[in-house]
């Protein structure tokens, strides 16, 4: 393999697993806020919104980095419409992760620690329910249409 190639590969293989560790991440972070608040306690609802702020954050927000950064590198060399929508959809996922998702992640564990679960929390936390679910819908969509421009996902 020339060393084109090789690098290539090497930012095909870091743009998956840097866009499913962040898809996951941002999923797990919906699920755990999801459970915890339905079903936990407060203490339970306090260590969710804890882990997602530290060591989440700090898992996330390089993943999403490294799956734009390598997203950008790979379609310069690709065009279409399948690179074209994703491209679209990319500065409303980081907008949305950046202004929205991450403040309201840092509001909600400081109010948490400090044992304010009023109504303005309950509104934040709809609000990030509603931002994290429209981030993952647009984030499946991409991997979707990665998967086929990869040829591993067919239209049916």
């Amino acid at each position: 393999m020339s060393e084109p190639n090789r690098a290539q590969a090497m930012t095909q293989r870091i743009h998956l697993f840097a866009g499913l560790l962040a898809t996951l991440t941002i999923a797990s972070f919906f699920s755990v806020s999801l459970f915890s608040e339905l079903l936990g306690s407060t203490e339970t609802i306090v260590a969710a919104k804890a882990l997602i702020v530290m060591p989440g954050l700090f898992l996330l927000i390089p993943a999403i980095a490294a799956t734009g950064v390598s997203g950008f590198i790979l379609s310069k060399s690709r065009q279409g419409r399948l690179i074209a929508a994703k491209k679209k959809r990319m500065p409303f996922i980081a907008a949305n992760g950046v202004l929205i998702l991450v403040p309201c992640a840092i509001f909600l564990n400081r109010w948490a620690a400090a044992g304010t679960f009023d109504t303005t929390f309950y509104l934040v936390q709809g609000l990030e329910f509603l931002a994290g679910a429209t981030n993952l819908g647009l984030m499946g969509l991409n991997i979707r249409d990665g998967l086929r421009m990869s040829g591993r996902f067919r239209k049916s």
